[in-house]
């Protein structure tokens, strides 16, 4: 595939830097190629996110996939409040997946969080879009939309967008600017009483520039934000008219049905399809590289044809590997203790000689799958040098310029077509997701367009996985009891940087990574490292709380001196749960707290032990500051959301590994959490007014140890290994202690 001019230039200003602070100086800007390209019926865009018609509707454009957390909704809220917008005007549309809506703003975020060096920082934000542009960024994940893009771009083009109002306003009338203000969708001239709607002064606005550093509103001038709004993608889910990707039609459509090779890595070999073409119904049988597919005239008789279908597969070192294998293969690596550093602080060698006493632990977690609701799906229609591409994903930039690689087209020449997802948690990113591959080559040799799925059976077990991790901890305690050492050795990768670092005043601390390979695909999973290493941590934190002889939530208050935030989430939370108080009988209170994503969570469990000897999670009380809420009730949507999946992971999650492929093989092999069975949850929202978190994670990782927790307390028992569903519990005389 040829490569442009324009992305050429732009690829080696990435490179180089001097060249493109020459080209953007020539380029339209932003908001300008909008118009050019966007712009119809009267409408204009006065920054490139906000669209403003002669009827005064104000329309924000989402450059993120709405997947149930409400975004949206609140990047929408964010840039109408500055906008001094009327919200009862407000059209809410996903932006379309071209290069103008490239997330540039994450790569800023992400950039910071990574510690960029101040001094780079400038040539970041110069080149971030450029880098989005390239890279094909329009990507929803790691909780950063409301935080980067929100926070970034959605206010600070409401605020460009006023100003440039303003101004119009202010001309056309031949009055200082600072004589005007604004309204609920209007400029006012207070003096004279004269008053103009937006969409009256739009076309004279698009044609100024959007400043870049406008002055924000300060929270007391919230009139949108900090509100609890409904979220606008709630009535199609409810009268059942919102759109997903599988839902993609037309008359001449045709259906895949896939089968990959049930061990990872291999390839198939040959494939004995007598008679099949004979079957009503079906079209082709097609012969990938690692995988077979049937494709007929509907979805059924495609995947009824594809059972038939006898495929022989090359054999691997992998053929006869377990979960078993793996995790003694993981606690070679952490004897051998060839390791990378993660983080060093003191010396906790010296830490661990000169300790009085010492406490060792050694914790794992297994393989998690995404368990989608939506069963994974890309329908595309190749026709002539142009595509047509349908599916849910959290990247439609990427999905779209991979489908323009593999069918050998031109990026601009496929058109994305915008859907919810039905489920996400990282499953549906374009380096995870192995259908939009074969789709596209499948779709290659039809001229009508092809809807490939991935059954469920197939999608548990070819999916990317939450990576299975060992973690063993040493720590050491003076003559006064004080925790001196923290020495932490777990196996790897590490795919968000800090997740095992803890906010305790330890004084050494070694915490190291090792190599922990295995044949099994991992990709990113709802709250990332996280989901582990929290698990890990306030587990062993736990530990040494009993250890010691201090109440666990005391103990880690007296740890966190230097941590305010972190204090003020724990004694929320544990004062909300009434830890400390009379619980019911067999009751005990687990807790736990993590900071991720710029969020700090903290998570009180009531558990006991229920007559079959299983923990019974009654009440979850958590605690979160953001920051700031921009919509309260999202705020508490999410962090349900995310205890109810991390409960569901603790309680029963596991994907094993027998043969070398993956055990489980539905929905009754992959238990969930229900309504029958979900705890109450509290949620108290502690806003600290610093810098806004994320939302979609953060209340994820702190469950399984708040749980597993006050499973000590009850029977004194200590859990390392999840999930629950594998331990039996018997209550014991610790009880409601």
């Amino acid at each position: 595939m040829k490569i442009s001019r324009r992305r050429f230039i732009v690829s080696t200003a990435v490179v180089g830097g001097g060249v493109l602070i020459g080209y953007s100086a020539t380029r339209p800007s932003r908001h300008r190629r909008a118009n050019a390209q966007l712009a119809s019926d009267g409408a204009h865009y006065v920054t490139s996110f906000l669209k403003i018609t002669p009827d005064n509707r104000v329309t924000v454009y989402v450059p993120h996939a709405e997947m149930g957390q409400g975004i949206h909704t609140s990047l929408s809220m964010m840039a109408a409040d500055e906008l001094d917008a009327n919200w009862e005007l407000v059209d809410i549309e996903q932006a379309p997946a071209i290069d103008l809506f490239a997330n540039g703003d994450l790569v800023k975020g992400f950039a910071s969080e990574l510690g960029v060096p101040a001094f780079l920082q400038g040539l970041v934000n110069a080149s971030a879009f450029k880098v989005a542009e390239v890279m094909n960024l329009q990507i929803t994940g790691g909780s950063s939309s409301v935080r980067y893009t929100g926070e970034t771009a959605m206010r600070t083009a409401g605020a460009a967008a006023r100003q440039m109002l303003l101004d119009c306003a202010a001309a056309r009338w031949g009055v200082p600017v600072a004589e005007c203000s604004t309204s609920l969708s209007y400029v006012q001239h207070n003096a004279s009483g004269r008053s103009l709607a937006y969409g009256e002064l739009a076309a004279d606005a698009a044609l100024l520039e959007p400043a870049t550093n406008p002055v924000l509103k300060t929270p007391a001038q919230w009139n949108i934000m900090g509100k609890a709004i409904s979220r606008n993608d709630i009535p199609a889910k409810v009268d059942g008219s919102a759109p997903y990707g599988i839902d993609a039609h037309s008359k001449d459509m045709l259906y895949a049905a896939i089968r990959f090779a049930p061990v990872f890595g291999t390839k198939l070999v040959s494939v004995d399809d007598a008679g099949l073409l004979s079957r009503p119904g079906v079209k082709k049988v097609i012969q990938l590289e690692d995988s077979v597919a049937v494709v007929a005239d509907n979805y059924w008789r495609a995947k009824e044809a594809l059972k038939l279908v006898q495929a022989e597969w090359e054999t691997s070192e992998f053929d006869n590997v377990t979960s078993a294998d793996i995790f003694a293969g993981f606690d070679r690596s952490l004897a051998a203790d060839d390791s990378d550093q993660d983080k060093e602080q003191g010396d906790a060698e010296a830490g661990l000689s000169a300790a009085v006493d010492t406490i060792e632990a050694s914790y794992r977690v297994p393989f998690l799958a995404h368990a989608a609701m939506e069963p994974m799906n890309c329908t595309v229609h190749i026709h002539g040098d142009t595509a047509d591409l349908w599916t849910s994903t959290q990247d439609a930039l990427g999905i779209k310029g991979r489908v323009a690689k593999i069918a050998g087209l031109s990026e601009n020449n496929v058109t994305f077509h915008h859907s919810y997802l039905g489920g996400g948690f990282g499953r549906r990113l374009p380096f995870n997701w192995n259908v939009i591959d074969h789709a596209t080559l499948i779709a290659k040799q039809f001229d009508v367009p092809v809807k490939t799925v991935l059954s469920r059976e197939d999608d548990l077990q070819q999916d990317y996985y939450r990576p299975a991790v060992s973690s063993n901890f040493k720590a050491a305690f003076d003559g006064a009891g004080k925790v001196t050492t923290w020495h932490n050795r777990f196996t790897g990768p590490i795919q968000v940087a800090g997740a095992s670092h803890i906010p305790y005043a330890i004084e050494n601390q070694s915490i190291r990574v090792v190599d922990g390979p295995t044949h099994v695909p991992i990709a990113a999973w709802r709250s990332v490292d996280h989901s582990q290493q929290t698990f890990f941590t306030e587990s062993f934190m736990d530990e040494l709380a009993h250890r010691a002889g201090k109440n666990p939530y005391q103990f880690r208050m007296d740890l966190l001196q230097e941590h305010p935030r972190h204090r003020k989430v724990l004694e929320v939370a544990a004062e909300a749960a009434g830890y400390g108080s009379n619980l019911p009988e067999g009751h005990a209170l687990g807790i736990a707290v993590q900071e991720s994503f710029g969020s700090i969570v903290a998570e009180v469990a009531e558990v006991s032990i229920g007559a079959d000897n299983r923990p019974i999670v009654h009440k979850v009380t958590c605690a979160i500051d953001c920051g700031r809420a921009i919509n309260p009730d999202t705020v508490e949507s999410q962090v349900e959301s995310g205890i109810i999946f991390g409960l569901t992971a603790a309680l029963y999650g596991e994907i094993s590994i027998e043969k070398g492929r993956v055990a489980q093989n539905n929905f009754p092999d992959y238990e969930m959490v229900r309504m029958a069975t979900s705890p109450e949850i509290e949620v108290h929202i502690v806003e600290s007014g610093e810098a806004l978190g994320g939302l979609g994670e953060p209340a994820t990782p702190p469950i399984a140890a708040a749980v597993t927790n006050a499973i000590y307390i009850l029977t004194g028992q200590r859990v390392r290994e999840l999930p629950l569903s594998k331990h039996n519990f018997a209550r014991n005389s610790l009880a409601n202690v």
